[in-house]
């Protein structure tokens, strides 16, 4: 009877420990009322040196300015040629004339205001009488000519029989002074000049364009 307690006793035993032992390798029961989260999937952000790298644009090199172009000097008489019209007529013992100055030489140039003109007795010779008298009732304005282009003023002879005072001399020509130039341009055009004081034979406008 001893005997067979032990046995049976160690069965039980045994048995017992093997439940508590499978009991302790099975999976653990989940918490009530707990659920798991489903995974978030999350796009990974840009790399920290990659939005950490400045991008700097070169600058420019500073690109060398031409100087302007320098502005066109006063037209003076060894770059121009000069000429006379007389299409203009005449009236009551006067004729009119275009004074025609053009530009011969390669760059442009400024005419403006009034030509110094007189009756001279030839190229090279001293004035007669006195010099044009200025027609201000033409505007001054400035004039660019370019190389080969052209302005004009007009030029008023009185005839000298109109004055009976008038001591005659047979003139060349006019001798012709642009526009603040002390040089002058001669234009061979015989008239007769009055070589004394205070009779007048000459008017002159200011240049216009052509």
């Amino acid at each position: 009877m001893w005997t067979q307690r032990i046995k049976t006793g160690l069965v039980t035993t045994t048995a017992a420990a093997s439940l508590l032992l499978l009991a302790a390798c099975g999976p653990s029961p989940s918490p009530a009322g707990t659920s798991s989260a489903p995974p978030t999937s999350s796009t990974p952000s840009a790399s920290a040196s990659s939005s950490a790298t400045a991008t700097t644009t070169p600058s420019p090199s500073p690109t060398a300015t031409s100087a302007a172009p320098a502005a066109p000097g006063l037209c003076k008489a060894d770059s121009l040629t000069a000429a006379t019209d007389s299409t203009g007529g005449g009236a009551a013992g006067s004729i009119y004339e275009k004074l025609i100055l053009t530009n011969s030489g390669t760059a442009p140039c400024i005419l403006e205001g009034f030509a110094g003109v007189s009756l001279t007795a030839d190229a090279a010779g001293e004035p007669i009488g006195e010099p044009a008298t200025r027609e201000t009732t033409t505007p001054v304005t400035k004039i660019e000519l370019a190389p080969g282009k052209s302005a004009w003023a007009e030029i008023r002879y009185t005839q000298a029989g109109n004055y009976g005072d008038c001591t005659k001399v047979a003139a060349a020509g006019f001798r012709i002074y642009p526009p603040n130039d002390t040089a002058s341009l001669f234009i061979a055009e015989p008239h007769d000049a009055c070589s004394n004081a205070g009779i007048k034979l000459l008017t002159i406008t200011a240049f216009q364009a052509v």
